[in-house]
């Protein structure tokens, strides 16, 4: 399963991709994400930037993440360490229900740290729902460092954020 940028043909897919995340997460108890976020704009804009990477599976994408420079406002009074150089972000990293437990979050996390090298990237910031401890799990595992905590409206937990300091570009360019 190569994961590939995806494209506006690719938008139904994606988001009924996470549809079904969110009612998963919601049937499990995880408020994380309903029926207004992630919308049709948000994934809308992800995939037109460039930014939305996925797997497919058949027609239907079974796992995304989007990589960008784009930041929470939110972030900024955070005790971040790479403070001088240039972050990139990981947003709405999710694996379809029926292919969790075959190490697609990972492949996809490590594909996003191979993406921002090749962007020239020093680093990644993410948050992460702390009703999730599944998915917090995924990043403390990963290395990623504990910067601090954050909200986000009408969400009943706070988000935590998370850095990882990348070493020098030793990824070859596409």
């Amino acid at each position: 399963m190569d994961i590939v940028r995806l494209s506006k043909e690719d938008g139904k897919s994606l988001r009924a991709l996470y549809k079904t995340v969110t009612a998963d997460l919601e049937q499990a108890g995880v408020h994380q994400w309903d029926r207004w976020y992630p919308n049709r704009f948000v994934i809308g804009g992800d995939v037109k930037r460039g930014a939305a990477f996925g797997i497919r599976d058949g027609g239907r994408i079974v796992a995304a993440v989007v990589v960008d420079r784009r930041q929470s406002a939110n972030y900024g009074g955070l005790p971040w360490s790479d403070g001088t150089g240039d972050p990139l972000c990981i947003h709405r990293l999710a694996v379809h229900p029926e292919y969790q437990g075959r190490g697609i979050g990972k492949k996809l996390l490590q594909f996003a740290e191979d993406r921002v090298r090749r962007e020239g990237g020093t680093s990644i910031r993410l948050d992460v729902y702390t009703g999730n401890p599944g998915a917090v799990q995924l990043y403390r595992r990963a290395g990623y460092a504990e910067v601090g905590a954050i909200r986000f409206p009408m969400r009943p937990e706070p988000y935590l954020c998370f850095e990882k300091l990348l070493l020098p570009n030793r990824i070859p360019a596409e």
